[in-house]
């Protein structure tokens, strides 16, 4: 069974935009590089910056309960620190996330966007070398996990639903295609090779309320979970796979099983 990667993205800042990249070089035990390394934690998260410990998704300012996050275009470069937001194609912030006084102003910003009482105001999250993916309550082995979407598998739902969807709705962080649908899902516990690179699949992943939310129009406008249940009697949409063997991957790589 043979494909290959079409796109590749990472979320600098959880909940906020997919940053398309050309490569990205994987190291076994060191997830996906620039992936969910900060956060904008909900006042009454229990974040302790001095003891850092995985927080539930929902403790953040993310899609699944904020819609209105994927009106925002943002971009973080890793190289400088440098984090910029637009609405509606104007830039309405340009700062830092890796200075006291840049986070500020980004927190500040969130706040007013989305209109959180002054009590309510968020704080921003630094990673460090841990990262806030949806699944690094489960275990530190799988907070380094990478996303994998099937496109056919994509496809297939839009079939079953009438529905147009965009495979962005899923954030993973590998788009292939080429596969049958759906059928990552039955690789759990298999290895798979991306080029040089070799992932062992560990886990489908489960939908939540966030695919609800349109990452254009920014409305939540398909009930995803409700209908990947109907179509399939399960909510499951993706995989998450290990990094066991490291290299370089590029749009055009080969997947295979």
């Amino acid at each position: 069974m043979k494909g290959k990667i079409a796109a590749l993205y990472h979320y600098p800042v959880k909940g906020l935009s997919p940053q398309q990249l050309d490569r990205v070089s994987l190291t076994p035990g060191e997830g996906f590089p620039h992936d969910r390394v900060f956060g904008f934690a909900r006042h009454n998260s229990g974040l302790d910056p001095d003891n850092w410990r995985p927080l539930p998704k929902n403790r953040f300012l993310v899609l699944m309960t904020d819609a209105a996050l994927a009106g925002l275009k943002t971009h973080y470069d890793p190289a400088t620190g440098a984090f910029t937001i637009r609405e509606g194609g104007v830039l309405k912030l340009e700062t830092t996330l890796d200075t006291a006084e840049g986070a500020d102003a980004a927190v500040d910003y969130m706040a007013t966007y989305l209109d959180l009482p002054p009590g309510n105001r968020p704080s921003l999250a630094r990673g460090g070398d841990n990262r806030f993916t949806d699944i690094s309550v489960v275990s530190a082995q799988m907070m380094n996990a990478v996303s994998l979407i099937n496109l056919a598998s994509v496809r297939d739902f839009e079939k079953k639903t009438g529905n147009a969807v965009d495979p962005l709705r899923f954030r993973g962080n590998i788009y292939f295609d080429g596969w049958p649908p759906l059928a990552e899902l039955g690789l759990v516990d298999r290895e798979i090779s991306l080029g040089n690179v070799r992932l062992r699949l560990c886990l489908r992943t489960r939908r939540c309320p966030a695919t609800e939310v349109n990452p254009v129009t920014a409305e939540r406008d398909m009930a995803v979970p409700k209908l990947l249940q109907q179509s399939y009697d399960h909510s499951d949409m993706g995989i998450y796979g290990e990094v066991i063997q490291g290299g370089t991957l590029t749009a055009g790589t080969e997947i295979a099983f």
